[in-house]
């Protein structure tokens, strides 16, 4: 049920994404406690502002009530990815090339599932990051079939 209502999600928000000139950056559709959470993260070039999160929820929910994908009742909640934006698509990658990113793998690289590092390079199938190991600097290739979720990432340095 989750895969055909965020992609029929999807179908209704382009439209008024590329007419508002933002972009989809995520969808997703979880149950948190007794409650379902239909949420769509917009961003822009400069972010979004919360009048625009506005429209877009307005929009959307009209033409959700028309298409009706959803059988149970929910929220839905359009905002801003924020700082630590999820990276999903390869253009994500490339345009966060030298940003500071986190990575969570499906099973364990060089024995370990979690990286964080600055990103360095991306090609379709690796990333290149630059790792801290204890005081060094290292880079390393971590296999793109192998990322379960990635993030921008804020760091405190």
């Amino acid at each position: 049920m989750s895969a055909k209502v965020t992609e029929t999600t999807e179908k209704l928000v382009q439209p008024i994404l590329q007419e508002m000139n933002l972009e989809l950056v995520d969808i997703e559709f979880e149950k948190e406690g007794k409650n379902w959470f239909l949420r769509v993260f917009v961003d822009k070039e400069g972010g979004v502002d919360i009048e625009e999160c506005g429209q877009v929820s307005e929009q959307l929910s009209e033409k959700l009530d028309e298409e009706d994908p959803v059988t149970t009742p929910y929220f839905l909640e359009v905002s801003s990815p924020g700082a630590e934006r999820p990276l999903k698509k390869p253009r994500d990658f490339e345009a966060n090339i030298n940003n500071n990113i986190h990575v969570k793998l499906y099973e364990p690289f060089q024995g370990e599932k979690e990286y964080e590092g600055i990103l360095k390079a991306f090609h379709e199938d690796t990333i290149t990051l630059e790792v801290k190991v204890k005081t060094r600097k290292q880079e390393i290739q971590l296999p793109f079939d192998k990322v379960a979720k990635a993030r921008l990432a804020v760091s405190f340095n």
